[in-house]
């Protein structure tokens, strides 16, 4: 990231408009940072400029695009747990999409956006005190589930840490593979009795998920689908990833996180409690 800030500092600064104001509006409408980023892209074209300056408020759609995408991902991943025993290959998918919102959430939080009507990346610099959109071409290998797991995993804090992967779709073992088995593979089957879902076993699942002690990271492969355990698992410590990551930098200081960091429409099913990973601390030394 172009920028002559440490990480925790850029998210300090995205975040600050949202330090003392009320939490009852705070989400702007659906749209409102792609809507944004739109108009920046037609200035840059009729300037023939690759970067335009912007005010904070800009900036600052940054952190809350990815605080509801990390929202969707908990949602997803709720689903995904209320159905493993009711359809497995759709317990799969969303909990596919649980990881994706997730990795989308932190490339936002790094400053990146896929623009894919317009063929832009906007990329958020934040250079002595000024806001800067640039604006980069996308290329051919740009797409969604491919430039926001690629830019994450590139990141200085993430590129050591292995619950975060390229998400190839060459590889058995791979998140994108295992998902592309479940959406478009043909003859998959995977249709057991219909059930109601269960309120009681929801609860249940997520408790046993919450106090799994891995071994390794369970990245998903698509010779044991549909390996939902291993779906939910990475998805489940990605979220709790990212909750850690705001709370360590903003900690109780910003009204909006510590409003919007426990979700009420969730409240009574997910902690973002899990048994941390003994074997990262392998990985941790090679930071």
């Amino acid at each position: 990231m172009p920028t002559d800030l440490p990480l925790d500092q850029h998210i300090r600064i995205i975040f600050d408009p949202f330090k003392r104001r009320g939490t009852g509006d705070v989400f702007p409408k659906p749209g409102s940072l792609a809507m944004e980023l739109q108009k920046v892209v037609e200035k840059a074209v009729k300037e023939n400029a690759e970067t335009v300056r912007v005010i904070p408020q800009t900036t600052s759609l940054f952190a809350t695009a990815a605080v509801e995408m990390w929202m969707r991902g908990v949602h997803s991943f709720l689903i995904s747990a209320a159905l493993t025993q009711v359809s497995p290959v759709w317990s799969s998918i969303s909990g596919y999409y649980a990881s994706h919102y997730v990795v989308r959430g932190f490339a936002h939080l790094l400053g990146f956006f896929l623009l894919y009507r317009k063929k832009r990346i906007i990329q958020i610099e934040i250079v002595k005190g000024g806001h800067v959109c640039r604006i980069i071409k996308k290329n051919a290998g740009d797409r969604e589930h491919k430039f926001y797991w690629k830019t994450v995993k590139q990141h200085a804090q993430f590129k050591n840490d292995p619950f975060f992967t390229i998400n190839p779709d060459d590889n058995d073992v791979s998140d994108s593979e295992h998902r592309n088995k479940a959406s478009y593979l043909d003859h998959i089957g995977q249709f057991p009795n219909f059930n109601p879902l269960v309120e009681k076993y929801l609860k249940e699942r997520l408790h046993y998920l919450a106090a799994m002690e891995l071994s390794s990271v369970p990245v998903p492969n698509r010779k044991r689908f549909p390996d939902v355990v291993a779906v939910q698992l990475i998805a489940l410590h990605r979220i709790v990833k990212f909750r850690e990551l705001i709370d360590n930098v903003l900690g109780g200081k910003n009204r909006f996180w510590t409003a919007h960091r426990n979700p009420g429409w969730c409240a009574g099913f997910i902690d973002f409690n899990v048994v941390p990973p003994r074997f990262l601390e392998a990985y941790g030394s090679q930071a």
